[in-house]
């Protein structure tokens, strides 16, 4: 949910102590118009903006529909003032989110078309079929201070998954933990202090280190900084292992999530979601 105390914090950001450019006498409208294809998010933020400012928000899209150059994303009515004080706020906010959503979706819809390959050949070659359109691209702590959930939610708008909100949705197990206390020792440990209810994700950076954080009891094994073909080999390890998912992570761009979703990995986390997504361009139109 979005607060007002986060509202005010983006408008006095921008507004200032005093601002002259938007004194503008009058009632008007607007619109948030697209300018390139991609998938609409951050609508509840922008909406939120105006909201504060007591602006009406009198259409508007829906997080996770698609978009092209023309198409009207959000319609506005209200003073000229206000609705010029949170014009660049919304724009921001929706085209940040936005960038996020369109690049995830274009890694999910990778991945989906990687992994329906995979099985045609498969099927071609009389081996065992794969459960296809399985693999989830997911999102990382990554984010960018005071906007985590903007993104977090940017990234579901675009077909993703959120892993971890934050530290206490999961335990991960990573390089430094294991450097201090050892693999098993390390699991051992956190699983002493955990409630059941609570998943361990385990990184390991060598493909005999994924069986062996499977058999110390982590549910998800995190294949970090490994090849495509390491990767296939450390899932392939990690088959007898019942219930633990595998996860590939480590630098994955956009062009690489074919080749590992190929692999047969349950999860490919990627920073670049959030960190590296280009803002979608959008563009805000009064007086039309």
């Amino acid at each position: 949910m979005i607060t007002d105390t986060q509202v005010e914090r983006w408008l006095r950001e921008d507004i200032g102590h005093h601002d002259v450019t938007n004194q503008v006498p009058g009632e008007t409208m607007g619109r948030l118009v697209a300018k390139k294809s991609g998938v609409a998010a951050g609508l509840e933020a922008a909406t939120a903006v105006f909201d504060y400012l007591d602006v009406a928000v009198t259409d508007r899209l829906e997080d996770g529909d698609e978009i092209d150059p023309g198409d009207e994303v959000l319609r506005v009515e209200g003073p000229a003032r206000e609705v010029l004080r949170g014009e660049r706020v919304a724009v921001n906010l929706a085209g940040h989110a936005s960038g996020i959503a369109t690049r995830t979706r274009e890694a999910v819809d990778a991945a989906r078309e990687a992994q329906r390959a995979s099985d045609k050949r498969a099927v071609e070659s009389r081996e065992q079929r794969t459960e296809s359109e399985t693999v989830r691209i997911a999102a990382t702590r990554k984010t960018t201070p005071g906007l985590r959930g903007l993104e977090k939610r940017a990234v579901v708008a675009g077909g993703g998954d959120t892993h971890r909100l934050d530290l206490s949705h999961m335990v991960m197990v990573k390089d430094n933990h294991i450097a201090e206390m050892g693999l098993e020792g390390a699991i051992e440990h956190f699983a002493d202090r955990t409630s059941f209810a609570t998943k361990i994700d385990v990184e390991v950076e060598r493909v005999a280190d994924a069986p062996r954080a499977a058999e110390a009891g982590a549910d998800i094994v995190l294949l970090d900084n490994m090849t495509p073909e390491e990767t296939r080999a450390a899932v392939g390890e990690l088959a007898d292992y019942e219930g633990v998912l595998a996860e590939a992570s480590g630098g994955i761009t956009l062009a690489d999530v074919p080749d590992y979703a190929a692999t047969g990995v349950d999860v490919i986390s990627m920073g670049s979601l959030t960190h590296s997504a280009p803002s979608l361009d959008l563009s805000f139109r009064t007086g039309e």
